[in-house]
């Protein structure tokens, strides 16, 4: 909705916000409301909660929702299917293939014939990327290992009580893995430098249509710096890790300093340009690996993906 004029001055535009109920996004839109970063920036933010990320994507597709936090592949999907999506970088922080303490696993090859917990299903792109990684140290993962998919939470109390052998999980449930004594065997950033990217990759990213990127500007710009000055807090503050591991059920120190310093190390730095030529890597990787089902029709990643008109967003477009 356009601002309108209120006693002669103009209404905060309100971004209509669709989120997952659980995601790790709540610690940083907590820290934005709870500072006014909000009101600071000029924008509201109406935040509506959902059960799953498809759900959200359905609510933007709909048109019930503004704006998103999902992938890049997705958004590259939708584009080559008509829809005029926009992503800007979030995080680079991913997962990592992580085994049990004590276990005689060191490498890949020592999968064969071992059970490994996959989190999301054959087409989540973090496990596609590892295939791809796999096959070139002449691994076929998918089938010479015993593959179990599932939802993040599930797995990782799968992991926990021992039932798999190696797990493939998102990075918030790899650290608390790691927090529990469980070493990372890979982790996709170490994969995704081996298919050719220079640096970081964030997979995931605001995502908005092109409509309301014209028609709520001053908002969206509002909002990337609102977010970039909640993760500069979060970057920072003890106090606010410390109240996010009483409400998010994290008990240790060692587990809560992971945390931080994992969430610190994801914030993105580099400029767009040098993000979209690495995901263009990534991207045919996927496109190899995933084929048409996972892709859509297009067989490299639109130059368009990336927003690069934000001005709040702290990287410069190249």
């Amino acid at each position: 909705m356009l601002a309108m004029l209120v006693n002669g001055c103009a209404a905060a535009e309100t971004i209509r916000l669709a989120v997952q109920k659980t995601g790790t996004f709540a610690w940083e839109l907590s820290v934005l409301k709870e500072r006014g970063l909000d009101h600071q920036n000029e924008f509201n933010l109406e935040i509506t909660e959902y059960a799953s990320p498809e759900a959200a994507k359905i609510a933007l597709l709909g048109g019930t929702a503004d704006l998103i936090l999902t992938d890049w592949l997705w958004v590259a999907r939708q584009r080559s299917l008509g829809q005029p999506l926009r992503f800007v970088p979030y995080s680079t922080a991913v997962g990592a293939v992580l085994v049990k303490p004590g276990s005689p696993i060191w490498d890949l090859v020592d999968l064969k014939g071992k059970s490994i917990a996959v989190a999301g299903g054959p087409l989540d792109k973090s496990w596609l990327l590892l295939q791809a990684f796999a096959q070139e140290k002449h691994v076929d993962i998918a089938a010479e290992a015993k593959v179990v998919y599932g939802a993040p939470p599930l797995l990782y109390q799968k992991a926990l009580a021992g039932e798999v052998d190696a797990i493939l999980n998102y990075w918030n449930f790899s650290v608390a893995l790691e927090a529990q004594g469980f070493r990372p065997l890979l982790t996709l950033q170490t994969i995704e430098k081996h298919l050719g990217a220079k640096g970081p990759v964030a997979m995931v990213g605001y995502v908005f249509r092109d409509d309301f990127a014209q028609s709520h500007a001053g908002a969206l710009n509002g909002f990337l710096k609102a977010e970039a000055e909640a993760k500069d807090i979060l970057k920072q503050s003890r106090g606010d890790w410390e109240k996010i591991a009483s409400q998010g059920g994290i008990e240790s120190k060692v587990g809560l300093a992971l945390y931080q310093k994992s969430y610190a190390e994801g914030i993105p730095h580099r400029p767009l340009g040098e993000e979209a030529a690495d995901a263009q890597i990534l991207y045919s990787a996927l496109a190899k690996a995933g084929g048409e089902a996972l892709t859509g029709p297009a067989k490299e990643l639109d130059e368009e993906t990336y927003f690069k008109g934000a001005t709040g967003f702290a990287p410069p477009a190249n």
